[in-house]
């Protein structure tokens, strides 16, 4: 992290979470009233981690309590905040796509990237699913990605082919839950957090107190 503690805003997310594409939506507005930008301390959090067989892939066949209904709700959730926030979405949920290799990648140049090039990838990818309805699992997907913000795709292949990343990933995944991450986004600055797609003075209270 290129920033001092206190001018970064720590986010926790999952990709195929739609309302952690509308948080930072949020963000990105909560951003634009400052003089100085907060970097951003990503997290990565895999909502389907109870999903998951041991080999990484998820097992769609998991009860996990969610009905029609459920996604019924989400997907008027989701337009809601699309007009509230002025977004434009092709998908309103991302249920079958995969986000665990894109999150390797993002955790591996968070880690070996700059700042500028880690947050160029990290929205590319957001955008890639939620603008233009791309697999963000797919390698091949990944590495166009990572290529268009100069990383190498080679480097992309190399880090979703290794394992002791893959388990770092996850661990991070634990580590986010033992904080008392329950769900995405959440947001966290100072000690206080803030969970959901919230609004743009909500984020301003959380950082500036006001």
């Amino acid at each position: 992290m290129s920033s001092d503690a206190d001018q970064a805003i720590t986010v926790y997310s999952d990709y195929v979470c739609p309302f952690c594409y509308l948080g930072r939506q949020s963000l990105s507005q909560y951003q634009e009233t400052r003089d100085e930008e907060l970097d951003i301390d990503w997290h990565p959090f895999d909502l389907r981690s109870q999903k998951r067989r041991p080999d990484g892939s998820i097992d769609f066949s998991v009860d996990d309590g969610k009905d029609e209904d459920y996604y019924e709700q989400a997907k008027q959730g989701v337009r809601r905040l699309q007009e509230r926030y002025d977004v434009e979405m092709t998908l309103d949920l991302g249920t079958d796509v995969d986000s665990l290799p894109a999150q390797i990648v993002s955790y591996y140049l968070k880690g070996h990237a700059d700042y500028e090039t880690w947050l160029a990838f990290d929205e590319s990818v957001f955008e890639a699913l939620w603008q233009d309805g791309k697999d963000i699992g797919d390698e091949a997907v990944l590495v166009e990605l990572a290529e268009s913000v100069g990383i190498d795709g080679e480097e992309v292949a190399s880090a979703l082919d290794d394992e002791t990343l893959r388990a770092e990933v996850r661990e991070r995944f634990s580590e986010a839950q033992q904080h008392g991450v329950t769900g995405v986004p959440t947001f966290a600055y100072e000690g206080y957090a803030a969970r959901g797609a919230v609004p743009p003075e909500q984020l301003e209270r959380l950082v500036e107190g006001v």
